[in-house]
Formats: C-alpha cells, structure tokens, sequence
C-alpha cells in the first residue's frame, strides 16, 4: 500500500529517507514584478559543462524504489498540465481529457496503492482559447485549473496590440492560467527592456488569471540568455517560468532547467517571492517525472513539489506514470489497451 495523502494543505511524499510534509507557507503573495533591473543577470556567468555534470546523475546517483517511486509518481500526477494543443481539436477531445483529468488512473490502480479516497487530479488542463469555455464546462467542480495558450503561440510573431487582446478575450472565456509566449528577438538581441516591457503589459492583461512566461529555450541559444530572460520575465511580473512551447526544435532539458531553477532561486532570495516553474516538451516517461522532482527538491525544497508551484507539460507521460503504478501494485505490466490514452 502507498503511504500518501493529499489534502491540498498537509500534503505528504515519501522520499524514500522519511515523510516530509508540505511546508505550504503562502509566501509575500503575488509577484508584482518590478522595474527592469540589469544588475540581476548582467555579468552573470553560465558553465554549460558543469550544468550538464550537476544533472547528469540525477536518475542514478539516488535510487528511488518501490513505494517511494509510486508515491513520487502519484505526486507527479499532481503537477501535470494535461495538454492538447493540436489543430485536429475537437469539443469532443477537449472534453475526454478533462475525464482523464479527473480520473488520472484507474480505479483498480488507486485501490490497489491505498489511495481510492485521495481525490487525485491533475494540476490544470491546458488548452486552445476557443477550447477554453469546453474545458470549464468539463471541469465544472474538479478544482482542476483551465489553462490556456496566447499571445499568437507558438512563435508570438503577431503585433502585440493583437496578442494583448488575445489575452484579454481568453481571460474573458474564464480561463484561470495563461500562458504566454515572449519575442524571441528581444532575448537574441539583448533587448532587456523590450523584453520587460512586452511581458509587463501581458501581465497587466492576465488579470487575476496566472500567468505562465513560455521562453521557447531551444530558440535563445545559449545558457546565459536563458538564465537572463528567466529573470528579466520574473521583473515583469510572471507567475510562472516554462521552458517550451513544445513546438521547438528542442524543448524542455534538465541543463536548461538548473540553469531556470537557480535563476528562481536567484530572484526569490532577492525580492522574497516564490515563482513556479514548468518544463514543457517532449517529456514521455515516467522516469524522466522522477528526475525533474529530483532536480525541484534539491535546488528549490519540498515547497516546489506541490502544484502551485510546479507544473509538467505533458500528456503522454501521464500514460507511462499509470503504467508504472499498475507494475507497482500487479507485478507486471498492462497492455496499452487498458490504458485510456491522454
């Protein structure tokens, strides 16, 4: 039997060297942004090789087994954003994600670990703006989130008078989470105030909806642009940093995501704010769950296990986790067919 509980305020993870309970302290509240501030990031130099050591262990130098790794699973599942972001979405899709939302495995699984009465959901489901009112309708009670792309994703290479009111018509349709998409041409031209500026007004237009700054990583070429825009979209009042759109040709990667963590960290000890972070991209495997919980844990602490902090951007990883759990509590593996697909 799993030894979890989530109650949405004392929630527990078995690391594998004891039960750590959540320490959910709210913080300062809100990031507010501030003015742009060079000093935070100028200078600021980024070793790629030692990036790449620091994370190169993470999935061997600590084993993770039996019930410690299905109760880090089952947090995963948690911080999932469930996606489709397609051009072949239909109401009908949209609203069999949200079922799978609000039952993320299968019954027989969540009896089997001891955790039927756990209420276990995904963090939010992301969606197209048009798809925006089918999610919430789908979702009305779940407490789970309605997120949604903006502001001409994946590339935001639309004016931005036009993104803004892109924004303003999803926030409108009653999505809870955006997420945004920066100008990729600010970072690479070293642009720091077009870059705050553009991202301020996007915040501005969010409202009371959080928002989620996408930096597209793949495109920003190297570690010290993407160690720079992460805080140059923290400045401008994100509530969230996210690797990728998952469109790019590279996606989310631990190096670039250490490289975001101790920008986080960087900004959080200076202005004493909490900013959540979400890799996004070509996340498929359960393991690979494990290994960004790892990473959160030991660069930012138990705070940024929780959702309100930390997020994935997949879909079908949440299949390989269900596959992994039902291993856990049958001995063997299921065929893909007993599997709804995500």
């Amino acid at each position: 039997m799993l030894h979890t509980k989530d109650d949405r305020a004392t929630a527990q993870v078995d690391t594998g060297s004891g039960t750590l309970p959540a320490t959910r302290d709210a913080g300062p509240g809100r990031n507010p942004g501030m003015s742009l501030d060079l000093s935070m990031f100028e200078g600021h130099a980024v070793n790629r090789s030692a990036a790449e050591r620091r994370v190169a262990t993470l999935g061997t130098r600590r084993a993770i087994k039996k019930q410690h790794q299905a109760a880090w699973l089952v947090n995963a599942i948690r911080c999932v954003d469930l996606t489709t972001l397609s051009g072949d979405d239909t109401e009908g899709k949209v609203r069999r994600l949200c079922a799978k939302a609000r039952n993320p495995i299968a019954t027989r699984i969540a009896e089997g670990l001891g955790i039927a009465d756990m209420d276990l959901r995904v963090g939010a489901v992301c969606v197209y703006p048009t798809m925006v009112p089918h999610a919430l309708d789908a979702l009305d009670g779940s407490g789970v989130a309605v997120a949604s792309v903006a502001t001409g994703f994946p590339a935001g290479l639309m004016p931005l008078d036009l993104r803004l009111r892109e924004i303003e018509w999803t926030v409108a349709q009653g999505a809870h989470e955006i997420d945004i998409v920066i100008t990729r041409e600010h970072v690479l031209r070293q642009d720091w105030a077009a870059l705050h500026d553009e991202i301020a007004q996007m915040r501005a237009a969010c409202g009371d909806a959080h928002m989620k700054a996408i930096l597209a990583t793949g495109d920003l070429q190297t570690l010290r642009n993407v160690y720079a825009a992460s805080i140059v979209a923290m400045q401008a009042g994100a509530d969230f940093i996210k690797t990728s759109t998952g469109k790019e040709a590279v996606n989310a990667t631990l190096p670039v995501s250490l490289v975001m963590l101790r920008a986080l960290r960087d900004y959080g000890e200076a202005t004493g704010y909490r900013i959540g972070f979400k890799p996004a991209g070509g996340m498929k495997q359960a393991k690979e769950a494990l290994a960004w919980q790892i990473l959160m844990k030991e660069e930012l602490g138990r705070p940024w296990l929780e959702p309100e902090l930390f997020r994935f951007g997949a879909s079908s990883m949440l299949g390989d986790i269900e596959c992994q759990l039902e291993h856990h509590v049958t001995g063997r593996y299921a065929a893909s067919h007993r599997h709804a697909a995500s």
